[in-house]
């Protein structure tokens, strides 16, 4: 999550190495390993996320998603992290934009398309 959208505040980007292609990216990425069940099309299961941003979501999972699919899932941001006194909780609404086999496990990248902070 980036400060370009209001009420979230800045985090330390995660950094790439250099790939052979150049990805155009709209927002900087943040390695957080945050469990989190999906919703979508399919029912509900666990997931676990790989790397956030203000713009979408990498997953790490045990199951493949269809691309296109619309999922919905919450993310609970840990203070610590975000710089708060206390955790937040983002409810958000994407969907997947590609999915692919990553050694024994499947990653699948969703869009956050909508976003909403719940009251705690």
């Amino acid at each position: 999550m980036d400060a370009s959208k209001p009420g979230l505040p800045s985090l330390q980007p995660q950094t790439d190495s250099p790939t052979s292609h150049q990805e155009v990216r709209c927002a900087v990425r943040f390695p957080l390993a945050l469990p989190v069940v999906l919703c979508g099309g399919v029912g509900e299961f666990a997931a676990l996320t790989h790397n956030v941003s203000a713009s979408g979501v990498l997953f790490d999972m045990d199951r493949p998603l269809k691309v296109g699919m619309e999922i919905s899932f919450s993310l609970h941001m840990p203070g610590a992290v975000l710089g708060t006194p206390r955790d937040v909780l983002v409810n958000c609404l994407g969907r997947v934009v590609r999915c692919s086999l990553s050694q024994a496990q499947y990653q699948a990248a969703a869009t956050i398309d909508e976003y909403q902070f719940a009251e705690q």
